[in-house]
């Protein structure tokens, strides 16, 4: 070994032929600043594939540009209001609703649909908006978390939440609360604590806070039934 190979102290290696070698910070940072360089390009793509392209009441003139290539025009009413989005076909309708129409209430959260984070409801059901391609949705009705109030008034699940303190951190309650209002309207779904339970399993509450939603949702259900209790 000369002395360009002699191991420096602390920062040696493994090396399969036995010999020790100075790992080179210049190729750490490289490697480091490679990875940070790709992590941009692969989500930059996605930032930039929807644009918001006007509201479907307001008359198109001979100004309004059509869609760029490789996208498509697609029409979503969203909170009882319609929009329309030029979209690449690959852009989820988590990232449509994101960054198109700046609609962050629904989160992003694994990104796999094993969260919940960001739980929407699409003609009254229930989705993971990450797992959906916006272009399948042209002309669906989209309810977010920021649909549920109503002319300044909270949904009974929105004031439940906070009067059960169901969260802590928050990250995943707009998910928590938008499957909780389908679980209500959804009449094949039992109303015991353990069908609940069931019911929600799909949203993940990295805090634990499940007993405090639990205790939530069954209030909301009965001052939606007209119960004060």
């Amino acid at each position: 070994m000369d002395d360009n190979e002699r191991a420096t102290p602390g920062v040696d290696h493994f090396d399969p032929r036995g010999d020790t070698q100075p790992r080179s910070p210049g190729r750490r940072r490289f490697l480091q600043s490679a990875g940070a360089s790709g992590l941009a390009i692969a989500a930059a793509p996605a930032l930039s594939q929807v644009s918001y392209a006007g509201s479907p009441d307001q008359p198109q003139t001979q100004a309004d540009a059509p869609p760029a290539e490789g996208q498509q025009r697609i029409t979503l009413t969203v909170n009882g209001q319609p929009h329309r989005l030029d979209v690449t076909p690959n852009v989820i309708l988590l990232d449509a609703l994101r960054h198109g129409l700046g609609l962050t209430g629904t989160k992003k959260g694994c990104d796999h649909g094993q969260c919940g984070a960001c739980t929407l409801l699409v003609n009254g059901t229930a989705i993971n908006a990450c797992l959906s391609l916006a272009v399948s949705h042209d002309g669906d009705a989209i309810t977010t978390v920021e649909g549920l109030e109503k002319n300044g008034q909270r949904h009974p699940i929105q004031q439940a939440f906070l009067e059960h303190d169901a969260y802590q951190c928050g990250y995943c309650t707009a998910g928590q609360m938008m499957s909780a209002v389908a679980i209500i309207n959804d009449d094949a779904i039992g109303t015991s604590d353990a069908e609940v339970r069931e019911a929600m399993s799909g949203n993940i509450c990295r805090c634990g806070a499940y007993k405090n939603i639990v205790a939530a949702i069954q209030s909301a259900r009965g001052k939606l039934a007209g119960d004060p209790a």
